[in-house]
């Protein structure tokens, strides 16, 4: 045996692919199921999915840390006018800690999830660095993740292709989108939360009023369509203290100047001296293509690339690449 794994898992086609090749390398897997919704019927899946794949199964409740650290913040992100990332913020904050905490618990050495990533170390230090298959990484999502996750985690999904991993099972559905809105429009899930959505002025950048909006936290930077949005405009600022939508064109929406905070670096000499670092404001979709300048500011980072940010948002992380690694990240909090 090549040691003990603590596995995060939730009965579905990654999880489950990650186990059986964790096995086959040799490892005793133990699958961790975290119940962060009290949501039975995930749990009595994970459960079976375990005994017919033949692990050992156990289950930590996380609701209340969940609650407080994910759903809060989402909902006062919202009601801010800002875009949060509550898959970026669960991953090192609710996931991976309790994977570490656990696996400390259980005395097992090595943790793992379903994530399609690698991990390289250099130096001393450890990076999260890109999966195999492009179309599936999410190394983006794990910026956050501490040296000390980094050192025990080991990554069965690294080197995998999704459309082949889906040909192995029947049902080859998959949970998609923010997990605690199961589908529902995410406006619907914050008025259950108790966040008001009162009507409010749409104005242009001079401050003239152009429409009216039917609450802030139903519209997000870059969005040309929706309640009062005025034909070929886009939203381009929220401003939440006046309760007001800012539009205006296309082209006011791109910028060259972006502040973060809450970073995680791995190593800062390497942040503001490389000469070839990019940056991801979103997972998929619009993103600079080339290099950016990265200098220390009063609290955080500003970055300034060549190549303007599209609609970038308050809220939104920023994540540095140099080539397929990941060399830290933050939350936009400015851009001009």
């Amino acid at each position: 045996m090549r040691g003990s794994v603590l596995l995060g898992f939730s009965g579905g086609i990654d999880s489950c692919t990650s186990a059986r090749r964790l096995m086959d390398e040799g490892y005793r897997v133990v699958a961790l199921t975290i119940d962060t919704m009290g949501d039975k019927a995930m749990v009595d899946r994970a459960r079976a999915k375990a005994l017919e794949i033949g692990v050992e199964w156990v289950m930590y409740d996380a609701r209340e840390a969940f609650k407080r650290e994910i759903i809060d913040y989402f909902c006062s992100e919202y009601a801010k006018g800002h875009t949060p990332a509550p898959c970026t913020r669960c991953n090192p904050n609710i996931k991976w800690r309790t994977l570490l905490s656990e696996a400390n618990r259980l005395g097992i050495e090595h943790i793992a999830t379903g994530h399609y990533f690698n991990i390289e170390s250099r130096n001393g230090r450890y990076y999260v660095t890109k999966g195999v298959d492009e179309s599936k990484d999410q190394s983006y999502y794990l910026w956050g993740l501490s040296q000390e996750v980094l050192s025990r985690a080991i990554t069965p999904m690294g080197n995998a292709i999704k459309s082949d991993v889906k040909q192995a099972f029947e049902d080859k559905s998959e949970s998609m989108g923010i997990c605690f809105l199961s589908g529902k429009p995410y406006a619907d899930f914050l008025l259950s939360q108790g966040i008001t959505m009162p009507e409010g002025d749409i104005v242009t950048k001079q401050g003239d009023v152009c429409g009216r909006h039917n609450g802030i936290a139903r519209y997000t930077i870059g969005q040309r369509r929706g309640v009062g949005i005025p034909e070929g405009m886009r939203v381009i600022g929220i401003d939440a203290k006046v309760n007001s939508i800012i539009v205006g064109a296309n082209e006011l929406l791109f910028h060259h100047h972006l502040h973060i905070t809450d970073c995680n670096i791995v190593e800062e000499d390497e942040l503001l001296s490389a000469t070839d670092i990019t940056i991801k404001i979103r997972g998929i979709g619009r993103n600079p293509q080339l290099p950016v300048r990265v200098e220390r500011a009063a609290h955080g980072y500003i970055v300034t690339t060549q190549d303007p940010a599209w609609a970038p948002a308050k809220g939104q992380p920023l994540v540095f690449y140099r080539n397929n690694c990941v060399i830290g990240g933050g939350i936009v909090v400015d851009f001009n």
